[in-house]
């Protein structure tokens, strides 16, 4: 059940012992590729542990980490983690505001930070932060004329810890084996949706429990290639850039900034990915709106194809597949899907998955379609990410999959998913009673999530069991699958619909900016910013018509029956998406009340 390797800076140096050479992680610097073998991860993940230790640093203290995806990000956590210290992720996306308050709830000793952008954050609140007792930087440029003592450069704290490694070559070794798995080795604050972010423990005990079984049902292995891209303070990304290729032994490309992504995935063809479901719209939205300035017969063909890959879907499982449609996939892959995949750059992904957030049962059927097999998973920061998934040779649309393994789980006398097992984390931080609050005493967590589990054992997610709508007539509906079902629109970015006691469901829409800019530009249509483009009465009508279309895929009592387009694009730092970028249901639904409203003739 656990891997030989009881922690994750462990994983590091049993596959540095059994494999030096082989290639570990590969990192994109002014456009070249270089590659890290696990010999020279082990090296940089020991000298961070054995600096980090001369700096008086040792077991329960946290090192916090404010970066965007790179090297350094998982040498700084893997290195706090081997000598004991908790790692703690800071979005980069966070404010100075909330980058304070994880830094004073976690007491971090010592903060990591990418460039002089994030540096900025703590020094706009470096009075609050006196327990914080070393910044080291990544990139320390323009930094040469900040008087803040604390201040180091990465380069110079790393070149001392590979001289204490030089000097003591086991020392680190030796402190990996005096690791209780069982202890909390990473703080992941949670999204903040309905509050405050707590900070969820969790040990590699946890993460491990699992990872090596499932990696195997999951078909993961050596061979495999992963892009990491999505914040790493995420849960999410760790799976896929630390639990997972710790466990397989498989390779993590980082690329150059989250701005090179598409550029980033066509190059790597990565054999994993994990796309959350906003990644996979974009995708959708971008493809759709390509082939609207295609010539005819590229339309017709993707038309077609696309349009017949989804039934072709559903009749294979059924398992009623045809002679045709085995000649029609053929010739749909050399004309259509291949190029589509090749695009995105999923042309060599065995395993496509999404997770995180809900996801519409259409667009999924639409990426099978195409040849792009998208695996739903399922999971809270409290179980280490994941709790359930599909297989790939298993998938069912419109479900999580089954539990991982040596997971357990059932729902609760009001439908409340419970799940029980080693993946249960280990606490809240500095906050026993909402531990208290969501493990009961047979040690089920309590996810807060409404499902249902159908006889194969496959979990049905219906929604947060805060955020049901009951409407004015009785009815218990899921707001996400009403959200989702407008987003399949590449003219529609965001939705928050609307009807706990009302008569009928309404929604807030936010357009694409750069989707319907460029419908604009094609009709003709003048604007000057997102709130112009937004009130053009041709932008209303066309939102009115894809509205009208989604809502023949919803049933009657949740079909959208009013609408108000939003002014302005929702943003992070107005408090109406968490770092994750989910929106905050309760601030919107409060802060466009009066709008709201004139929906219902208030």
């Amino acid at each position: 059940m656990m891997s030989v390797a009881n922690t994750l800076p462990a994983c590091v140096k049993r596959f540095a012992d059994e494999r030096p050479n082989a290639v570990a992680l590969r990192e994109k610097r002014y456009g070249i590729w270089e590659e890290i073998t696990w010999g020279q991860y082990y090296q940089e993940v020991a000298a961070v542990g054995q600096m980090l230790s001369a700096l008086g640093i040792g077991p329960g203290d946290h090192v916090a980490i404010l970066s965007e995806n790179r090297t350094e990000w998982v040498y700084a956590d893997l290195g706090a983690q081997g000598i004991g210290a908790r790692s703690v992720g800071i979005y980069q996306t966070n404010t100075s505001e909330d980058v304070a308050y994880v830094l004073k709830h976690s007491k971090a000793r010592v903060l990591f930070c990418e460039d002089q952008e994030q540096v900025d954050k703590f020094m706009d609140a470096r009075d609050e932060l006196e327990h914080v007792e070393r910044v080291i930087v990544f990139d320390p440029r323009g930094l040469r004329h900040y008087e803040e003592p604390r201040l180091s450069h990465f380069q110079e704290f790393m070149q001392a810890g590979r001289g204490l490694s030089e000097q003591d070559p086991d020392w680190f070794a030796k402190e990996l084996e005096s690791r209780d798995p069982k202890e909390p080795a990473m703080v992941v604050y949670t999204s903040g949706t309905t509050g405050d972010p707590k900070g969820a423990m969790i040990s590699s005990y946890n993460v491990l429990s699992i990872a090596e079984d499932m990696a195997r049902e999951l078909g993961v292995d050596d061979s495999d290639t992963l892009l990491s891209y999505l914040p790493l303070c995420h849960v999410a990304e760790k799976i896929f850039t630390l639990f997972m290729p710790l466990s397989a032994g498989s390779v993590v490309h980082f690329g150059e900034s989250i701005d090179t992504v598409r550029d980033d995935l066509r190059e790597v063809s990565p054999t994993v990915f994990l796309g959350v479901p906003r990644i996979w719209e974009k995708m959708h939205a971008s493809i759709t709106l390509k082939m609207k300035d295609s010539s005819w017969l590229k339309r017709t063909l993707f038309d077609f194809f696309t349009a017949w890959g989804q039934e072709a879907v559903r009749r294979r499982w059924a398992g009623q597949t045809t002679f045709s449609d085995r000649i029609l996939g053929r010739l749909g892959d050399l004309l259509v899907f291949r190029a589509l995949q090749e695009r995105i750059g999923m042309r060599r992904c065995s395993l496509p998955i999404t997770g995180a957030a809900p996801i519409s049962e259409e667009l999924l059927y639409w990426y099978h379609g195409i040849g792009v097999p998208i695996a739903e998973g399922y999971g809270l920061t409290e179980t280490g990410g994941v709790s359930h998934c599909n297989r790939p040779d298993s998938i069912q649309i419109g479900t999580v999959g089954p539990p991982v393994p040596h997971t357990e789980c059932r729902l609760d006398e009001d439908g409340e998913i419970l799940v029980r097992g080693p993946l249960v984390f280990c606490g809240y931080l500095h906050d026993p009673e909402a531990t208290a609050a969501c493990i009961d005493d047979e040690q089920w967590l309590h996810t807060g999530d409404i499902g249902s589990i159908d006889d194969t054992g496959a979990l049905r997610i219906t929604g947060r069991k805060k955020e049901i709508i009951i409407t004015a007539g009785g009815k218990n509906l899921s707001p996400e699958r009403i959200e989702n079902a407008l987003k399949l629109s590449p003219f529609i970015k965001e939705a928050v619909a609307i009807g706990d006691r009302r008569k009928f469901i309404s929604a807030l829409i936010q357009i694409d900016y750069d989707a319907v800019g460029n419908w604009a530009v094609r009709q003709k249509i003048p604007y000057t910013s997102f709130s112009d483009l937004a009130s053009k009465p041709e932008v209303d009508r066309l939102i009115s018509e894809e509205v009208k279309r989604l809502n023949e895929g919803l049933s009657r009592v949740e079909n959208v029956r009013a609408y108000r387009l939003l002014s302005k694009e929702l943003h992070q730092d107005d408090g109406e998406l968490t770092a994750t970028q989910k929106v905050r249901r309760r601030f919107v639904v409060s802060a466009y009340d009066e709008l709201i409203n004139t929906m219902y003739g208030v």
